[in-house]
This record gives C-alpha cells, structure tokens and sequence, in this order.
C-alpha cells in the first residue's frame, strides 16, 4: 500500500500535482513495457494498413498516443483497478472514483517530439469537474528523453485554478496549446516506476526526445464522477467504478 501523505495532498490542491517516486512493483513494471511495445507494433501495423502518417495528435514513428486498450489486457486492467491506484484516487479524488481514460504516451527517437503546453481539461472541450491524471514513467525520465514539465498553480497567471483556460490547435501537431507563457514548468526527473499525479487543471507539457531509445509513460485518468458529453447525451470517454464509499470496486471480468 502506498501512503500518500497529508502534505502531497496539500500540494495536490494548492499547486496541482506531487510525484510518487519509485511505487510500481517492478514485475508490473515490466509487465506495462512490454504490453506497451505490443501495443505500439499493433498501433503501427493499423496505421500502415490505413496508409496514414498521422492520426490525431499521434505521428507515425515519432510519438504515439495509444487509447483505450485495457479491454484487451488484462495487464493494463489489473493495474488501473490496482490498490496503488485506488489508494491514489482516495487521496485526491474522494469516496468516489471512475476510470475516465488510460493511454500510453510513447516517443521515439525523434528531435521533433515535443508536446505543446496544455490542461489535460482542454481536450474535452467543454466544462467537467477536474479529473486526476497519473502519470505512470516506464522509464528513467529525463531531460534528454523528453519528460513531462509541471507548471504549478501558483505559477501559471491564473486566478482561480478551476479555470479551463482557451486551447488553440497547432496547425502542424495538432497539439492543443493552453499557456504561452515563458515559464519552463519543473522537468519531472523521476526513476522508472514513478508516478507523477497532477490535475487536469494543471499545465504540462514535454520535450523531445534526443536519445536514440523510446521514452514511455502510461497514463492513467480518473474522476469524481462520470464525465457526459457537451449536450449531456452520454459519456465523454469512460466511467467505470473504481472506488464506491471509499472501497475499492473489483475489475470488469
């Protein structure tokens, strides 16, 4: 079990985010790499049978952002539904849990794998609730293999850190871009097994990758409760239990 203590919640909703260090068991660990690399050869493969370079914010062989798999791993499903990650919704969220969305983050050896500025919030397009994202590091992160920069709360010009500022799109990534700010955001150097917990109110944004290996994350977001679509006639992405009254829900069969 993993104790997020009372003074990493503190900073969770002054400054939007704190960082786990080290707490996936090395055998998940693994386990995530290796259905990671399994899923981004899968990703490649439907990519070049639609003869297409780019699918959304995803670039063939430069960065893959690879969603809503889990269904088909019982790897990936075991860990989203896990007691570190129950334990971690408790702390920041409440008695009450969805899984929202899960993906991996791959980049390739690129110089060109930058991820703009954003609010996770962003990318939904309409007013919700704040949802948590965490940020599951694969590997030794580092500067040099692009990764992820938190820009706190009380650094980033807003009032109310509830706000969802204006995304625009970049024309060339399709990266939404939320802050144009000149503040570098703090580099998340984290060992791998690391999870770096943030809202989807807080800005991040990543580097590129100059190394010549992948740099892997898996994130997985949860929130409050189910987050509905603009006109309120479904859900957005996801909403599964994860946790009810505080007790962690078993994984879907």
């Amino acid at each position: 079990m993993v104790m997020v203590t009372s003074q990493q919640v503190k900073q969770y909703h002054s400054e939007g985010y704190f960082i786990l260090e080290s707490v996936i068991p090395a055998d998940v660990l693994d386990a995530l790499r290796d259905e990671c690399m399994r899923m981004v050869e899968q990703f490649e493969r439907e990519m070049e049978a639609r003869g297409t370079t780019s699918h959304n914010i995803t670039h063939y062989k430069k960065r893959y952002f690879i969603s809503n798999r889990s269904a088909s791993s019982p790897i990936m499903t075991d860990f989203l539904f896990s007691q570190l990650m129950a334990d971690i919704c408790r702390a920041t969220l409440g008695a009450t849990a969805y899984l929202f969305n899960e993906q991996y983050v791959v980049k390739a050896a690129d110089a060109d794998t930058k991820f703009a500025w954003h609010q996770d919030s962003g990318y939904v397009g309409h007013y919700h609730q704040p949802y948590l994202s965490c940020w599951c590091a694969l590997d030794d992160m580092t500067e040099e293999n692009g990764t992820v920069y938190i820009l706190p709360y009380s650094r980033d010009g807003r009032v109310d850190s509830d706000q969802i500022t204006d995304h625009n799109t970049e024309e060339r990534t399709n990266d939404r871009v939320g802050y144009h700010g000149d503040d570098p955001g703090l580099p998340a150097l984290v060992p791998a097994g690391s999870i770096v917990v943030f809202s989807s109110r807080t800005f991040h944004r990543s580097s590129a990758n100059l190394t010549d290996n992948y740099r892997r994350c898996y994130l997985a977001q949860y929130s409050p409760e189910p987050i509905m679509n603009r006109d309120g006639t479904g859900l957005h992405a996801r909403a599964e239990l994860v946790l009810q009254n505080g007790e962690r829900m078993p994984a879907p069969a």
